[in-house]
């Protein structure tokens, strides 16, 4: 299976509620202006691409052949029927990740290199069980995170209006503005009903925090990477480069409510930590596989120790699988979100475009992230009390000892410096 890298997104960061400028993705803007086919060849051409590269090769037991036959047997005077029946073509198979956009939303879908957003910070998808809007997680320090928005809430409603049978790019759609302009929504939590109101801004994003952190183990290096956009792995690895010039003892790595983002950037963090191994495989309908190793060149040895919670997702899950796979890290929290599909993101010739999802992603020890996420070696987990109140009542308590997750991590850490005679160094 032949993967250009830089096309590749994760399934739980399908949409990202920002309008978001050039690309990041390989996705590219010319040949797309012109309309030049007919409509009905704009619907061939995408069922032609769902038959070339879907993940299920049984179209999730849809007769693909048929629908074929039944779309192209419509005659379509517009390019609006043409993406109301490729919606509905799409809709079939029952895949809240694989979805078309018209031109409009398919410009705001793409990710900026500069990391600078317009929107509220939040990242959602469909339940592939209950089929209801999800958030994935907030993004950090971002106006739907300060507002409360927590990972895994339900939408219900978006300025009043109920998501039941509403697709992510409808609820895109609405929850999207010019800065300064406010969206309401209903979410549902612990079967509770709860309404925010968000001030749509503009959000600069610094995917990388760190620090050294004075503990009673040792002088310890605290890094945060909030998501794994284009530059997160340019930035991480200037932080552990840093964080060894001041020689700490070790590191603990924060995935808290980071909800992933491009393959290809987890890729290169966990080559950053681990010698050799296995760090993710992908598999397509025809279980071929493309395999993604470490190669011999990481910045350091010392113990590490990871924390996630349930909003750690995709990108967030492959990196903390790998190391811990491959026993470079120790994993402290709670199970994370559980999100495995990869897509191929695809410019159609109107300018529109079409999210496929083409593969799933595999931990080194054949784990399918997908069902179950990741579950951490050390199980710390807060309840939803506990999580708001850390994370937005008293964030100043992130990442010190009055942090339940982070004081055990430094206890676990503390051990695994006591043994470094042996240490996690996954060579």
């Amino acid at each position: 299976m032949v993967i250009t890298r830089s096309g590749l997104v994760l399934g739980a960061t399908a949409v990202t509620l920002a309008t978001i400028a050039v690309t990041s993705l390989g996705i590219h803007s010319q040949g797309q202006a012109l309309f030049k086919e007919s409509p009905k060849e704009l619907v061939d051409e995408v069922w032609q691409i769902i038959q070339r590269q879907y993940v299920d090769g049984t179209f999730n037991q849809v007769d693909w052949q048929a629908v074929r036959k039944e779309y192209l047997n419509k005659s379509y005077t517009n390019k609006q029927e043409a993406y109301k029946s490729i919606r509905e073509m799409l809709k079939r198979l029952d895949d809240p990740y694989t979805r078309f956009m018209d031109p409009e939303e398919f410009k705001n879908m793409q990710v900026d290199t500069s990391g600078e957003l317009t929107g509220i910070g939040i990242q959602i998808g469909m339940d592939e069980k209950t089929k209801k809007l999800t958030v994935i997680a907030p993004i950090e320090d971002t106006p739907a995170a300060k507002a409360g928005i927590l990972a895994k809430d339900i939408i219900t409603k978006i300025n009043g209006k109920s998501t039941e049978g509403m697709d992510t790019n409808e609820a895109v759609s609405l929850i999207r503005g010019e800065p300064g302009t406010a969206v309401s929504l209903t979410v549902l939590r612990n079967n509770q009903s709860k309404d925010f109101k968000i001030t749509r801004a503009k959000i600069e994003i610094h995917p990388v925090e760190a620090t050294t952190k004075q503990t009673r183990v040792g002088n310890v290096g605290y890094i945060r990477l909030k998501q794994f956009s284009a530059n997160a792995s340019k930035e991480m690895q200037l932080a552990i480069r840093t964080l060894e010039n001041k020689q700490v003892a070790g590191y603990i790595l924060d995935l808290r409510n980071n909800p992933g983002g491009l393959l290809f950037s987890s890729v290169e963090i966990a080559r950053m930590w681990l010698n050799n191994g296995t760090i993710v495989s992908t598999k397509d309908r025809y279980a071929e596989v493309e395999r993604e190793t470490a190669n011999g060149r990481a910045l350091t040895t010392k113990p590490l120790v990871i924390l996630v919670d349930k909003g750690s997702a995709s990108a967030s899950e492959i990196l903390s699988g790998a190391l811990q796979d491959n026993k470079r890290a120790v994993l402290v929290g709670s199970q994370t979100f559980g999100k495995g599909l990869v897509q191929s993101v695809r410019p159609l010739d109107d300018g529109s475009g079409i999210a496929v999802t083409i593969a799933k992603y595999f931990t080194p020890s054949g784990k399918d992230i997908n069902k179950s996420g990741i579950h951490p070696d050390v199980v710390v987990d807060l309840n939803d009390k506990q999580r708001q109140d850390l994370w937005l009542g008293e964030r100043e308590k992130v990442g010190t000892l009055q942090d339940p997750q982070f004081a055990k991590a430094v206890e676990v850490l503390g051990k695994e410096i006591a043994q470094k005679g042996n240490p996690r160094a996954g060579t």
